[in-house]
C-alpha cells in the first residue's frame, strides 16, 4: 500500500482547511490504495525555517525538523489543501516545502485549492505548482477547485461539498494513483 500524506495548509485560527482535509482523508479512505494521514501544518507549528545548514545537505539539527523530514520522506505521494491568501498560498506551507529538499523529490502531488470567494484558490495553485516542480514534486493537472467554500460547510461545521467537488476528487484521486506508481520506480531508479 502507498503513504500519501495530506498536508492542510492553513494555520490561523478559525481555518476551514483541516475540515476539507479531513473529507479528503474520507475519499481517499474509500478507494482503499493509499494508507493516508493529515498533516495539519497548524498542529505541527513548525517555527519560521531555522535550521543553520541549508537543506539541501539533510544536516538537520533541531527534532521538528528531524519530525518532519522522516514524514515527509516516508510518503510515496502528498495532496495539498490550502486556501489563498492574497493571490498565493499561506506562507505557512512555503515555509514547509523550504524545510527540506530530497525528501519531495519524484513524487505526486495531487492540489485541493479553496476560498471564500468565487475564485476557488486556483490563483494559488499557479505559484504552488512551480515551488513544488523546484522540489522535483510532480502536481497534477486534475485538480480540486472548491469556491466560496463556506456555502459547503454546515452550521454544525460540517463540509459537505456539491457533485462537482465530488467528481474532481475523483478525477484527482484516480490520477494519483497512477502518478504514484510510476513515480515509484523513477524514484528508486537512483
Amino acid at each position: 500500500m502507498y503513504k500519501l500524506k495530506i498536508i492542510s495548509a492553513t494555520v490561523r485560527p478559525g481555518r476551514k482547511g483541516p475540515m476539507v482535509a479531513q473529507w479528503i482523508l474520507e475519499q481517499v479512505n474509500k478507494q482503499g490504495i493509499f494508507e493516508a494521514e493529515v498533516l495539519d501544518l497548524g498542529e505541527i507549528n513548525l517555527p519560521l525555517m531555522n535550521e543553520p545548514v541549508h537543506p539541501i545537505m539533510k544536516q538537520y539539527e533541531h527534532d521538528h525538523t528531524k519530525a518532519w523530514s522522516a514524514k515527509i520522506e516516508e510518503a510515496d505521494a502528498f495532496i495539498f489543501v490550502t486556501s489563498e491568501y492574497d493571490y498565493s498560498y499561506p506562507a505557512s506551507l512555503k515555509n514547509a516545502l523550504e524545510y527540506l529538499v530530497h525528501e519531495w523529490g519524484y513524487k505526486p502531488a495531487g492540489l485541493v485549492s479553496y476560498s471564500i470567494g468565487p475564485f476557488a484558490g486556483v490563483r494559488a495553485l499557479h505559484t504552488l505548482k512551480t515551488d513544488l516542480l523546484s522540489l522535483k514534486t510532480i502536481a497534477l493537472g486534475e485538480i480540486v477547485p472548491i469556491p466560496s467554500l463556506n456555502q459547503f460547510i454546515s452550521e454544525e461545521g460540517v463540509f459537505t461539498p456539491n457533485e462537482l467537488v465530488h467528481t474532481s476528487t475523483t478525477l484527482m484521486l484516480n490520477q494519483l494513483i497512477r502518478w504514484t506508481k510510476g513515480l515509484k520506480a523513477i524514484k528508486e531508479d537512483k
